[in-house]
């Protein structure tokens, strides 16, 4: 109501006739006439102002993301401060404590895999599969993905043939084993026989360092679009000596999205050609090839090309699959 439709009704009931036979009856009438008409305009005017005014609202904080915590840790092993997240399970740990899972780029990728894993856990009952401990490894910078740092740990070292700011993943490893691992399980009960490593990208290039240099760090690996072109695929060099070691076989998934290889119309000339010599997603299907065709490697080697994804987009669907593809390993 406004002020002047207020003002309508306070004249209406001011001025409206009386035809009380006694002026005292009169005189009576309209004062309480004039008291009504007061009260309507003062209650018009309330109700005016208050439509006026915009709604108050609380102040707007920080999201959270539920029955997660994180911190920041420098490495005595590369002397980068990591920004570690972790989610923990609803459920207390089992007696063989939980199983962990330990995502790279995790300022990006830790939010989704953690409450993808919350929901396998709401599950589980169903699906008989024990959620996991969820481990994000960033960096204290707060960007999603951190490229300078990145490009230093996820890189295989290549001797002196390793150009400035890369060359990095032997100490990132041991900063994850001899740092990192111990951290957690000081403070949480898990089971050292189902850890797994995910890493997309140059992630994922790490992912396969890792596993062909020290196999035994992790029982599961997931190398989600790995970037093996890197370097004329020197991390390929590394795979004779994982293959000539007799051992317990991890449980390997390669992931690519099938869009990979597949350059836009409107790329440049120059970028065709980068998308042709990398090879996306036939080198992660021969090496998946390669390492299933094994002794060892028969039924441990899983490959999945994600219709319709490209190189960013498919982190998600692999995300998810790569977390599946752990929980229900044996």
């Amino acid at each position: 109501m406004s002020i002047s439709a207020a003002q309508h009704i306070f004249d209406q009931q001011v001025q409206s006739p009386y035809r009380q036979p006694h002026a005292w009856r009169r005189r009576k009438s309209l004062t309480l006439s004039k008291r009504s008409a007061a009260l309507a305009l003062a209650a018009a005017l309330t109700l005016t102002q208050a439509m006026a005014a915009p709604a108050a609202a609380e102040a707007w904080q920080p999201a959270q993301l539920q029955h997660a915590a994180q911190r920041d840790m420098l490495s005595r092993h590369t002397g980068q401060r990591y920004r570690i997240f972790i989610s923990v399970p609803a459920a207390p740990a089992p007696a063989a404590g939980y199983p962990v899972i330990y995502a790279l780029d995790g300022n990006a990728a830790f939010a989704s895999l953690a409450l993808m894993n919350r929901t396998a856990g709401q599950r589980s009952k169903v699906t008989g599969v024990q959620p996991a401990l969820v481990v994000g490894i960033g960096y204290a910078s707060g960007d999603d993905y951190d490229a300078r740092a990145r490009t230093l740990d996820y890189t295989p070292p290549v001797g002196a043939a390793s150009a400035a700011g890369e060359g990095g993943a032997g100490r990132f490893l041991d900063f994850i084993e001899s740092e990192l691992k111990p951290l957690i399980e000081q403070e949480y009960r898990i089971d050292r026989r189902r850890q797994a490593l995910f890493g997309h990208s140059y992630g994922g290039l790490f992912v396969l360092h890792t596993l062909f240099t020290r196999p035994a760090a992790f029982q599961t690996y997931v190398a989600a679009s790995p970037s093996i072109w890197w370097h004329e695929r020197f991390v390929l060099t590394q795979l004779p000596a994982f293959l000539d070691v007799r051992r317990e076989w991890p449980q390997i998934m390669l992931t690519v999205g099938a869009l990979e290889q597949m350059p836009a119309a409107t790329d440049s000339a120059e970028r065709r050609d980068m998308v042709a010599q990398r090879r996306m997603v036939a080198a992660a299907r021969e090496l998946a090839a390669t390492l299933g065709g094994q002794p060892g490697g028969a039924g441990k080697v899983v490959f999945h090309a994600f219709a319709d994804e490209d190189h960013g987009s498919t982190v998600f669907p692999a995300l998810s699959r790569g977390l599946e593809f752990f929980l229900r390993a044996k």
